[in-house]
């Protein structure tokens, strides 16, 4: 039977919530695999395993009641082993880069921060600061007021300053939250995301920090700044060998 592999913790792990089922129709029970000092969170593994809403809700909710009881290091939605024998000699192989990973996520959690701003109010924002763009735009609301030339310049104008305020946002949010945090990882960029910002949170830290993103909020209302978590550290792990198994 094909193992599903949700997370890798320590072998003290204690006992996770009884009853706790993972991915499958219908769900699959939770069970630990110990080997030596390391463990391993698994169940079995239903067969045509799809990324559907239900199973990737399985998957992060077995990673959140293992992150409470102890430290965890997350795996990837569909990690597979051949079986549970492929999974303890992954742990036995690869156990010091497991201890060593676990002991830095220990007590921490993970918020991912996504910004975007708010065109109309940002927009408002810069015709205020800038008296030349404000004054071509004003020209352009009355008849022959801007010429061609007028308008791709206020274009041009506009977009250096949208530009310029992306860089600025993206480094007010870092600087402001990255105090509070121990790591912090950039995510890929996306279209008009301003800021993809992954944190490792110490639990004693994290007041802190969702105390300065409120007011980061409260100060920058042309953001909208969006948090998830706490979540398992999945951007500060790796987990490729048992991935690979």
């Amino acid at each position: 039977m094909t193992t599903y592999v949700y997370g890798i913790a320590g072998a003290d792990l204690p006992r996770l919530p009884e009853g706790l089922v993972g991915v499958g129709d219908p769900p699959r029970a939770v069970r630990v695999l110990r080997e030596n000092d390391t463990a391993a969170v698994v169940s079995d593994c239903p067969e045509g395993l799809r990324p559907k809403r239900r199973d990737l809700f399985a998957h992060q909710r077995v990673l959140t009641a293992a992150a409470a009881a102890g430290a965890v290091l997350p795996l990837r939605f569909g990690s597979t082993a051949p079986d549970d024998d492929a999974v303890r000699g992954a742990l036995a192989r690869h156990a010091d880069l497991y201890r060593g990973q676990l002991e830095t996520v220990a007590d921490r959690v993970e918020y991912n921060i996504k910004a975007l701003h708010r065109e109309d109010v940002l927009l408002r924002a810069i015709l205020a600061e800038n008296p030349e763009i404000r004054k071509l735009n004003e020209a352009t609301r009355v008849e022959g007021g801007a010429t061609y030339q007028d308008r791709l310049r206020l274009g041009q104008l506009v977009a250096d300053a949208v530009r310029d305020r992306e860089l600025q946002d993206a480094r007010t949010v870092e600087y402001a939250l990255a105090t509070y945090a121990e790591h912090h990882r950039r995510g890929p960029d996306g279209a008009g995301r301003v800021v993809n910002l992954s944190f490792l949170v110490g639990r004693d830290e994290a007041v802190g920090f969702l105390a300065a993103l409120e007011e980061l909020r409260a100060g920058s209302p042309h953001l909208d700044i969006r948090i998830s978590g706490p979540l398992p550290p999945y951007s500060f792990v790796r987990t490729d060998p048992v991935e690979a198994a």
